[in-house]
């Protein structure tokens, strides 16, 4: 049996899901996957906080890393980081649900361009992330063993 591209996409995020122990610890949850779409979340606590008692801004990379992750890896082909980018447009408050929503912008051969937008629960934008992936050898599951 053939897996769709939304099966194909859930059980590739399963998998790295599994493995994923750095976004588990930062208190994020994986909230929806499909072919190039991903999307992170979590609470700003206390110690997420820096010295402006705003949200840090590497805990604010990390959740739109890991939607642009989960985005670019949804195909089950082993895919990495190559660059990203982001700009902060909004602090991040404490006790504020941050949502990363990652979408493909393109995907040619090995490479591919991510656009993530991080906004709070008002839907104020947070941040803007751009990520470009690199497809490695490897894939998360074999297809053949359903």
């Amino acid at each position: 049996m053939t897996l769709s591209p939304d099966e194909i996409a859930k059980k590739s995020a399963e998998a790295m899901w599994a493995r994923d122990d750095a976004s588990k610890w930062l208190g994020m949850s994986l909230d929806a996957v499909g072919p190039g779409t991903a999307t992170t979340s979590f609470t700003v606590e206390q110690h997420h906080t820096n010295g402006h008692d705003i949200c840090h801004g590497g805990y604010i990379f990390t959740l739109a890393d890991s939607a642009f992750a989960f985005a670019c890896n949804s195909y089950n082909q082993l895919v990495v980081a190559q660059h990203n980018t982001i700009s902060f447009l909004r602090p991040g408050r404490l006790g504020a649900r941050l949502t990363a929503e990652a979408r493909e912008v393109t995907r040619s051969g090995r490479s591919g361009l991510y656009d993530v937008r991080v906004t709070d629960e008002a839907g104020k934008v947070i941040a803007e992330f751009r990520g470009a992936s690199r497809a490695i050898e490897g894939r998360h599951f074999e297809e053949d063993a359903q």
